[in-house]
C-alpha cells in the first residue's frame, strides 16, 4: 500500500481517541460471526470480491469487514446477529448480489489502542469508525480512501438535510477521507433532583463555579442518599480528570472552564499548546482541591465511562455521586431508565452552563472511513462505499437498521403489549396497535425499552423518510437543551508528528495531571516535567501545524 506516514503503522497506541463515546456507547469487546477477525486489507480483498464477468459491472464485493466501537448498541448480546442478517438481506438486494457483513466490535474505552494494534499488524478492515481526533490524525497517512467524488454523486444527496457537516470535512484540496452520518453532539451536566432536595439546594441557583462547588461539597459532607451516614458520597464522578478524546474537557467542564488542554488555535489561527497555559494550571489546582475535599470521586482517575455510569446509577448509592456530566439527548432518557431499573429516584436536572463555562461543547462529528488498498484502482473502494455508506443513508430500510436496529428484535410495527419492571412502583405497560411503529424491550434487558442503534435520529444528516420515529420526550428535551446551550469545540490538529506522537503527548499530560491532582505535587514542577518530556515534540507539531496554515 502507498502510505504517506508509514510510522503510524508501527505504533500500537499512537493516537488518542473516541469517545464514546455518544456518542455513546456499549462497553463490550466482541466479534460477530465466525471469521470476523481483522483480516488484512489485501487478504480481505481477495476473499471479498472478484472482477465481475460482465463488462461494466465493476467490482463484486462479497464480504465487508467492519471495525466499530461501542457506538453500535446492537452488540452480540443485544441483537447483533439479527441486525447483521437483516443488513445483509437488505444491502444484498440493493446491490444485486449476496454480501457477508463481518463485524469486529472493539471495547469502547480502549478503542484507540486496539485500532493502533490492528493497523500495526497490518490488519486493515474495509470500513472503520473514527472519532474526529482519530480521523484528523489518520487522514494524512494515505490509509484512507478519498471518497469525495463518491460522496458528491451519492443518491442520498437528494435527502441531505445537514450538508455542511461533511462539506466541512473536506480538506483544502477537496479530498474527503471520512463520512459523518450525524453531527457530533456533546455532554451536559446532570444532577440528581433527590440529592438537591436532600441538601436544600435549588438547581436554578447554581450559576457560578462557587455555586457549583458548594453543591458538590454539600453532596459529600451531607447525607444526600439518606442512609444516615455523612461523607460516604461524592459530588461528581467522571471518566478521567481529562477525557481520552477531543473535546477532552467535556466530562468535567466546570473545572476546566476556559482551559483547553490540547493543541489549539488562537483567534488569529495560530496553533499553540493549550496544556502549557495559566488556564490549565488553574484547572489542575481546582481539580486538586476537589480531590482533597471529597467533592470529586477519587475513582475518577481510572474510571472508564462504563464504570463511572454504573457507579452513578447504582442501586447502592453509597459511594455514588450527585453530579454526572455525560452525553445529551438520548442519554438523558438512558440515564433516567437505569436509575428507574435500579430503583433509585430517577428525576434529573440538566444544569445550565455556569458563568465560567458559558456553553457546553459540541464535538466534531465521528466519521466512517474506507481503507484504501493503494493499488490505484478505486473499484473496490467504490463498491464498499455503495454497499456501506450509500445504503446507510437510504432513507428507508437500511437507515432504519442503523437508526433503530433489527425489525421485530429492536422495533416492530406489529400489535403487541409488554410490561417493564413488573411488580414494582416503576411498573409500566406498553400497548401498540398493528401498524404502529414502536421500540421493543431491549434484547438484553427486558426492564428497559430499546432506544437506538448506531445513528441518533435527532442528529442524522439525511432524513429518514419512511415515517418511523420514536424519540422520548426526555430525549427530545435533552437535544433541545443541548443545542440551546452549546458552541462548537475547537478543531483538532493534524500533522505528521502529532499523528505519530499524540500517544506520548497524552501520556505526559496524564502524568502531570496525576502528579498535581492525586499526589498533590507542585503544578509548576509538574508542568516543567511535561515540557522536559514532550516539549520538543510539541514544538515540532506546532511548527508543522503553523506552516500548513
Amino acid at each position: 500500500m502507498k502510505r504517506k506516514v508509514l510510522s503510524v503503522l508501527l505504533a500500537s497506541a499512537m493516537v488518542v481517541s473516541l469517545a464514546a463515546c455518544g456518542g455513546e456507547e456499549a462497553s463490550t469487546s466482541t466479534t460477530s460471526g465466525e471469521g470476523s477477525s481483522s483480516e488484512s486489507s489485501a487478504t480481505s480483498t481477495e476473499a471479498a470480491g472478484t472482477e465481475a464477468a460482465e463488462e461494466g459491472s465493476g467490482y463484486v464485493l462479497e464480504t465487508l469487514n467492519m471495525v466499530v466501537n461501542g457506538t453500535l448498541t446492537a452488540t452480540v448480546d443485544a441483537g447483533q446477529a439479527e441486525f447483521e442478517a437483516q443488513w445483509e438481506e437488505a444491502v444484498g438486494e440493493a446491490i444485486g448480489h449476496p454480501i457477508d457483513l463481518q463485524i469486529q466490535q472493539l471495547d469502547h474505552s480502549g478503542y484507540v489502542d486496539a485500532v493502533g494494534r490492528l493497523f500495526a499488524g497490518g490488519d486493515y478492515p474495509d470500513v472503520i469508525v473514527m472519532s474526529a481526533d482519530m480521523f484528523k490524525q489518520y487522514a494524512p497517512t494515505g490509509l484512507l480512501w478519498d471518497m469525495a467524488e463518491a460522496y458528491d454523486n451519492a443518491d442520498f444527496q437528494s435527502h441531505m438535510i445537514l450538508p455542511a457537516i461533511n462539506e466541512n470535512l473536506k480538506d483544502s484540496e477537496g479530498h474527503l477521507y471520512g463520512f459523518a452520518p450525524t453531527y457530533g453532539n456533546g455532554c451536559v451536566t446532570y444532577v440528581k433532583k433527590a440529592w438537591l432536595d436532600a441538601v436544600g439546594i435549588d438547581a436554578s441557583t447554581i450559576k457560578t463555579y462557587d455555586d457549583y462547588y458548594n453543591m458538590l461539597l454539600a453532596f459529600h459532607n451531607g447525607d444526600p442518599d439518606g442512609n444516615g451516614v455523612t461523607g460516604d458520597t461524592y459530588g461528581v464522578v467522571a471518566a478521567g480528570f481529562m477525557g481520552n478524546e477531543a473535546p477532552w474537557i467535556n466530562y468535567l467542564p466546570e473545572f476546566w472552564q476556559d482551559a483547553y488542554p490540547a493543541l489549539v488555535q488562537d483567534e488569529n489561527g495560530v496553533w499553540y499548546d493549550g496544556f502549557q497555559t495559566e488556564e490549565t494550571k488553574a484547572a489542575l489546582l481546582r481539580l486538586r482541591q476537589a480531590y482533597v475535599d471529597g467533592a470529586i470521586d477519587p475513582e475518577t482517575l481510572t474510571a472508564s465511562t462504563k464504570i463511572a455510569r454504573e457507579k452513578w446509577f447504582s442501586n447502592d448509592q453509597t459511594g455514588s455521586a450527585g453530579v454526572f456530566t455525560y452525553w445529551a439527548g438520548s442519554w438523558y432518557q438512558t440515564l433516567t431508565d437505569n436509575l428507574i431499573k435500579n430503583e433509585v429516584d430517577s428525576e434529573l436536572v440538566q444544569l445550565a452552563p455556569i458563568a465560567e463555562v458559558g456553553a457546553y461543547l459540541n464535538r466534531e462529528a465521528p466519521v466512517w472511513c474506507i481503507i484504501d488498498d493503494g493499488d490505484g484502482d478505486d473499484s473496490r473502494e467504490q463498491a464498499i462505499f455503495d454497499a456501506f455508506i450509500e445504503t446507510m443513508m437510504d432513507g428507508d430500510t437500511v437507515q432504519t437498521l442503523w437508526t433503530y436496529g433489527a425489525e421485530d428484535v429492536h422495533w416492530s410495527t406489529k400489535a403487541e403489549s409488554f410490561t417493564t419492571n413488573p411488580g414494582t412502583e416503576n411498573e409500566k405497560v406498553y400497548e401498540y396497535a398493528d401498524g404502529e411503529f414502536h421500540l421493543k424491550q431491549s434484547p438484553n434487558d427486558p426492564n428497559s425499552v430499546w432506544k437506538k442503534n448506531h445513528l441518533d435520529p435527532a442528529l442524522v444528516v439525511c432524513s429518514l423518510d419512511n415515517g418511523f420515529a420514536d424519540q422520548s420526550d426526555l430525549a427530545s428535551e435533552g437535544n433541545k437543551f443541548f443545542t440551546e446551550n452549546c458552541v462548537d469545540a475547537p478543531a483538532s490538529p493534524a500533522s505528521e508528528t502529532y499523528t505519530n506522537e499524540s500517544g506520548t503527548i497524552y501520556d505526559a499530560k496524564l502524568a502531570a495531571i496525576t502528579s498535581v491532582v492525586v499526589e498533590g505535587g507542585d503544578v509548576e514542577a509538574a508542568m516543567q516535567t511535561y515540557v522536559d518530556t514532550v516539549g520538543s515534540i510539541i514544538d515540532q507539531c506546532l511548527t508543522e501545524l503553523n506552516a500548513a496554515e
